[in-house]
Parts: C-alpha cells; sequence; structure tokens
C-alpha cells in the first residue's frame, strides 16, 4: 500500500508540470519579497535607521506578511488546487485514472499529498525571498548595514500557524473542484468565502469562516484592531475544519456515480 501510494504520488507529481500550479507557486512566493527590495530601495534614505533597530527582523517579518496573509496566500492556495484538482477534467483523462488497479482512496490521497506539498514549496519559497529582500539593500547600498540575526523559532512557529490555517482552504477547494467540471465554479466559491471572511472580520463569530485565520494570525500579531480576534484557538479550528472537508470531499469523492 505505501509503495503504491508513492508511485501515484510521483505520477500526480509528474502531471503538475502542465498546470500553472507550479509557476503560481514561485511568482506568489518572491512578488511580495520583490515589492519590499524596490520599495526599500526607493526610499534609501532612511534605510540605515531601520536596519541599525534592535525590531528590524519582526517589523520585515510583518511588512512581508501583511499582504501576504490577508490577500496572496488565500487566493494563491486557492487557485493553486484548483488547478491541480482540474487537471483530468482539463484534459479528460478522469477515465484513464480510474481504469488503473489504483484505489479510489490513494488517488485522492495522492492528489491531496500534491497539493499539500506545493503550499510547502510556497511556504519554503516565500521564507527565502524574505531573508533575500533583507540582504539586497546592504549588499547593494554601501551605507547601509547589515541586520542582526533573526529570531529562527519565532519564524518556524509562525510559519507552522500559517500553515494550519490555511488548511481548511486547501481542502474545500480540492472537495469543491473534485465536484465540478468547470474550473470558474471552485475559484469563484473560494472567491465569495474570502469576500465574505473579510467582510465578517470585526464579527464576533467570525471564526466560523474556514478563509479567516490566516488574517486572523496576522492580525492579532499586528495589534492594529481591524478584526476581533476570536478567544478560542482559531489553529485548532483549522485543523478541525481540514479534517471535516477531507472526509466529506472522500466520501463524495468514493460514492460518486459518474467519476469525470
Amino acid at each position: 500500500m505505501t509503495w503504491t501510494f508513492i508511485n501515484s504520488y510521483k505520477s500526480e507529481w509528474i502531471k503538475r508540470r502542465r498546470s500553472l500550479a507550479s509557476w503560481l507557486v514561485v511568482v506568489g512566493a518572491f512578488f511580495t519579497p520583490a515589492v519590499v527590495v524596490v520599495a526599500r530601495l526607493a526610499h534609501a534614505s532612511g534605510l540605515p535607521k531601520v536596519y541599525a533597530s534592535e525590531g528590524f527582523w519582526m517589523n520585515h517579518w510583518s511588512t512581508s506578511w501583511e499582504s501576504m496573509a490577508v490577500f496572496l496566500l488565500p487566493m494563491g492556495v486557492m487557485l493553486s488546487a484548483s488547478l491541480i484538482t482540474q487537471l483530468e477534467y482539463k484534459n479528460n483523462t478522469w477515465k484513464q485514472v480510474h481504469t488503473t488497479p489504483l484505489r479510489y482512496t490513494t488517488i485522492y490521497f495522492s492528489k491531496l499529498a500534491v497539493i499539500l506539498t506545493l503550499v510547502v514549496a510556497f511556504f519554503v519559497l516565500f521564507n527565502v525571498g524574505i531573508v533575500i529582500s533583507a540582504l539586497v539593500p546592504p549588499l547593494v547600498l554601501g551605507d547601509v548595514p547589515f541586520p542582526g540575526y533573526p529570531d529562527v523559532l519565532f519564524f518556524l512557529k509562525e510559519n507552522s500557524y500559517y500553515f494550519l490555517d490555511c488548511l481548511p482552504i486547501v481542502a474545500l477547494q480540492y472537495l469543491i473542484s473534485l465536484n465540478y467540471r468547470n474550473f470558474l465554479v471552485p475559484v469563484g466559491a473560494g472567491f465569495l468565502l474570502w469576500v465574505a471572511s473579510i467582510g465578517v472580520l470585526r464579527w464576533k463569530y467570525s471564526y466560523i469562516m474556514p478563509y479567516s485565520y490566516t488574517m486572523f494570525n496576522f492580525l492579532g500579531a499586528s495589534e492594529r484592531g481591524k478584526a476581533i480576534i476570536p478567544a478560542v484557538n482559531f489553529h485548532w479550528i483549522a485543523v478541525a475544519y481540514f479534517v471535516v472537508f477531507v472526509v466529506v470531499g472522500y466520501v463524495l469523492y468514493v460514492n460518486k456515480k459518474v467519476k469525470g
């Protein structure tokens, strides 16, 4: 069973080359760091003071995550999950997939594993971009000092939180994409849920929205007062949503009479 899953995963990983998901991950990961570099080089006069401050890495982290947590990460996960799942519909190959000796369970979870791998790759590349964007100004401008060492444990903890917080988006987009041939359906549904999540951020029960947790994580740390941060542990709620959506998606997929 293990080797069957690994081989199925490898096959799905090769298929992902025919989609825009990989390019979306790379471009999305480096977009914000690139903007940060351009903005800082355009206002170079104040950089020596910025880089000399003790809180440089925390400020840099917050600046880098601002647009990512609220917009780019939810939208990127939404599009990547939909693109990977819709490959079989696009190429009209679902029947071919189901004629293989693979169990539905193996097919379902190998596709999900590829999507999760892309999400992990996105986080890795984005963090590389954050570090590079911090080092470019000192390398280019002679009067800007190099920053001190970042708090690696803090960054790892925050990355793990953001990863957990985007899991409901992965699972729900996967669920919807498996059940609709039209690519616009999962993307449209995800976009509406994302907009709704933004709209209810100041509602005390906004934590029931599965697309809101990356926003909570950022806004709670930045203390900007733009949201009512729930007293409950929304990271665990995100994990619970993920499990529920994965199970529901699996049941729907296995019991679907016409698969593709």
